[in-house]
């Protein structure tokens, strides 16, 4: 399937598409409700110079934009915790190998085998991430909880959103509200597109499908 094919060119005209592990297809085939709440999300989103300028993580008002229009759709926050039955099954006689009783003769729980895996937003089995300035590292959080629901069968698909690099014309031209360049907070060991794509080109999603989206610089309104 080629992305041209189900994105609209104005999109295409405002972030970058980069698909893993068929992410799009399941979208469009599997999840097309899902799939157009997110079209129109990333359509209405408009970012001011002000919204760039201001400090990232809870500061920064960029992520309440995305609550602002997937909330009203049922999409959530949301975080999953589990624990881990094991149960050890008996030979069923010392001469017939492979062959087992039905009941296990011990069983025990691992408490908080999967925990504190958090997704920004989930509706179905769709999950969405946004990491607009936060350290490269995050990736990789976000990139096991994703593997991790894909793997409890939780989730089908996976889409993160982050910056382009078109977007550094930008930062390179402007000062943050104290006067300093902007660009020194939007560093090169920050979540970028760039950092997110090697991670995916190693499989560190496991067998998670992501669909990778870069937020370009004709999202801005200056």
């Amino acid at each position: 399937m080629r992305i041209e094919d189900v994105v609209d060119q104005t999109l295409l005209n405002k972030y970058e598409f980069y698909n893993y592990g068929h992410a799009l297809e399941i979208l469009v085939d599997a999840y097309p409700e899902e799939w157009k709440e997110l079209k129109e999300c990333l359509s209405q989103l408009k970012l001011s110079l002000a919204d760039i300028k201001i400090s990232g993580g809870n500061e920064s008002p960029i992520p309440k934009k995305f609550d602002d229009i997937l909330y009203p759709f049922g999409w959530r926050e949301i975080r999953i915790s589990g624990d881990l039955l094991v149960k050890k099954y008996p030979r069923q006689t010392a001469q017939r190998r492979g062959k087992f009783k039905k009941e296990p003769f011990e069983t025990m729980t691992l408490e908080g085998y999967i925990d504190g895996h958090n997704i920004d937003f989930l509706k179905n089995k769709v999950a969405f991430d946004l990491e607009w300035n936060s350290k490269d590292q995050t990736f990789d959080r976000d990139l096991l909880a994703m593997r991790t629901y894909f793997d409890c069968g939780l989730v089908d698909v996976g889409v993160i959103v982050t910056r382009s690099e078109g977007l550094n014309e930008i930062f390179k031209t402007q000062t943050d509200n104290n006067g300093k360049p902007l660009m020194r907070k939007y560093g090169a060991s920050t979540t970028w597109i760039g950092k997110l794509l090697y991670r995916l080109d190693s499989r560190r999603n496991g067998g998670c499908p992501i669909l990778a989206i870069g937020i370009g610089k004709e999202c801005v309104e200056i």
